[in-house]
């Protein structure tokens, strides 16, 4: 996925620049109010790197496991599996999300892809019901590619965040989604002046 994929898929110029035409065809495409739209690509914003990562990069040194992972590696171990993303992947999500263990190669075919990183074989088989498009659990990278934004609504609307979203543009409701979107504050601020940003966009 890239924004002129977007961009080509809601109907827009294919310029790769997030701005307000975008974010109005966008909206309108995806069925979203003004506040709801300014909220949920805030979001997915921040979580993608301004639209620019669609697929989780795994590719740690020996101390960014130990550091990350603790619970996985030990010293001797983050060497064996250092920048090996298929190898980390698959001991990560091993035995989890339903994932198979770590040789079944799961933890790899199913890591976080899409704006807010689906992740894990039940999640890909729930939103591939979601979806109506069984060809994703064969082919999940077609999250990263066709569906980054698809994906994201579906955890929009299996978490009930628009009912914060409806809150409004505030302080308040962009702290809740920040919390049940990242488990903590991160990256707070430039959530807030994106939303806040999209939300004039839209007026």
């Amino acid at each position: 996925m890239s924004l002129a994929s977007l961009q080509s898929k809601i109907g827009v110029e294919t310029d790769g620049i997030f701005g307000r035409g975008t974010l109005k065809a966008a909206m309108a495409y995806y069925k979203l109010t003004p506040i709801q739209a300014a909220h949920f690509f805030a979001q997915t914003a921040h979580e993608s790197g301004n639209f620019k990562a669609f697929s989780e990069n795994l590719n740690y040194s020996a101390e960014g496991l130990l550091r990350i992972f603790p619970r996985y590696f030990d010293e001797i171990k983050a060497r064996q599996y250092a920048r090996q993303p298929e190898r980390i992947a698959n001991r990560v999500y091993a035995n989890r999300m339903g994932n198979g263990d770590e040789a079944s190669g799961e933890g790899h075919k199913y890591k976080g892809r899409g704006a807010l990183q689906l992740t894990g074989k039940s999640n890909y088989k729930d939103f591939s019901e979601y979806l109506k498009k069984p060809e994703i659990l064969d082919n999940p990278d077609l999250v990263a590619t066709e569906y980054a934004f698809e994906s994201a609504k579906y955890f929009f609307d299996k978490n009930k965040l628009w009912d914060i979203c409806n809150e409004g543009i505030n302080d308040s409701a962009i702290g809740k989604l920040t919390k049940r979107i990242n488990g903590g504050t991160h990256g707070l601020a430039d959530r807030k002046a994106k939303t806040e940003l999209y939300y004039g966009w839209l007026k």
